[in-house]
């Protein structure tokens, strides 16, 4: 296919799908239609070369490390330590989804599903990348379609867990409210820069998108070539992710500089051309064998998580209904974690001052929660399960 018509082809779905998710609200989200539309699309005869042929899926495979480095940047230690409970509990999640997946679903479906499932069902795009790009190192395609198919089907079985215990705990935040016996529940998230840099902060005027690009690529190649030092026990995009974080911290990078330099939109579109270019592999048979283990899989996710969020949240005092919420966020993310908490603060307050209430007791954790599980501990995880497949 001649590569400005495979380009267009994309983007026709990228945008069919952006446009299914603003008109349902997310509950069809962006990464489920497009899915479905490449899956019926490859069916039908759509070449399975097109996203080689777009040059997208090249650019993707490249800008990985740049795009993980770049996700560090966006990670303050301030926030993560103002909101230490929340980050405790959404860790203990996503260690529940590997531990229960791995040990209950390793006997039922086999070690290496097992292992490809974890990593997906606890995070996003780039933990389902790694494990993906490990199944296909090892020839096992049926296994990368599996966690592709697993990171678009997630969102299903997230959102509701995430509404009922949103719910239960906005009525528990109003009706104490209206006891005057609620904490104060609103933590304020602290987005101010660093306060000791190494580095000055880069004039605006020099704030172009070839220098800001440069030096995301730098901080990213020492990354790399740290991971090599490792003989690769230590995942290349896991040392970018912590890279990134450093080098905001001492002021070399700003918070997320691809944005500033325009180039955050297309990266993560050329990045998603390399997790849906498994689905061309996937035929109708194949999907249809991989039912049972996808909803096996992610009802034990569900249980795991439900589990140990609701165990951490004891110890640490929060309400079991609030730490379920948060140990869901895994399954959905940002802006899920934005759409819930908006749904049910209008659902459950019944003016201003509630619905006020109930997301600044809620928001903000959800917000921290998705944020420290998808783009933090999944891709640790992810690390760590694309060595057992």
């Amino acid at each position: 296919m001649n590569g400005l018509t495979a380009i267009v082809v994309i983007l026709i779905a990228f945008a069919i799908g952006d446009y299914v998710s603003f008109r349902t609200s997310a509950t069809f989200s962006m990464l489920f239609t497009t899915a479905v539309i490449f899956l019926v699309s490859f069916w039908m005869g759509l070449p399975p070369t097109v996203f080689n042929d777009s040059g997208l899926l090249t650019v993707g495979v490249l800008t990985m490390p740049l795009l993980l480095t770049n996700m560090g940047t966006m990670i303050s230690l301030k926030e993560l330590a103002k909101q230490w409970k929340t980050v405790l509990i959404a860790l203990a999640a996503v260690i529940g989804i590997g531990v229960l997946i791995y040990l209950a679903g390793g006997p039922l479906f086999g070690k290496e599903m097992a292992a490809a499932a974890a990593p997906p069902i606890s995070g996003g795009v780039v933990a389902a990348l790694i494990v993906s790009e490990a199944a296909k190192a090892k020839g096992l395609e049926s296994i990368a379609v599996f966690a592709t198919l697993l990171l678009v089907t997630q969102t299903f079985f997230g959102t509701p867990v995430a509404s009922f215990c949103l719910k239960k705990e906005a009525k528990r935040v109003l009706a104490l409210s209206k006891t005057s016996d609620v904490e104060d529940e609103a933590e304020e998230i602290v987005t101010e820069e660093p306060k000791k840099r190494i580095f000055p902060i880069t004039r605006k005027e020099l704030q172009t998108s070839s220098i800001l690009l440069l030096k995301i690529a730098i901080v990213s190649f020492l990354a790399v070539k740290v991971s090599e030092l490792t003989n690769g026990v230590v995942n290349s995009l896991i040392v970018c992710l912590v890279f990134g974080v450093i080098a905001r911290e001492i002021g070399f990078l700003e918070k997320d500089s691809m944005t500033t330099a325009n180039s955050q939109g297309f990266v993560m579109i050329c990045l998603l051309t390399v997790i849906f270019a498994n689905l061309s592999s996937a035929t109708p048979e194949m999907l249809l064998s991989l039912i049972i283990p996808i909803i096996g899989c992610l009802v034990l996710g569900v249980i795991g998580f439900s589990i140990f969020s609701s165990i951490a949240g004891k110890l640490l005092g929060i309400d079991k209904f609030m730490a379920i919420a948060i140990g869901s966020t895994a399954l959905f993310g940002f802006p899920g974690t934005f759409i819930i908490s908006n749904e049910v603060a209008n659902a459950v307050g019944k003016n201003d001052e509630e619905r006020k209430i109930i997301l600044d007791a809620i928001l903000p954790k959800m917000l921290i929660a998705g944020f420290v599980t998808v783009s933090i501990a999944s891709v640790v995880l992810a690390g760590v399960m694309s060595k057992l497949i």
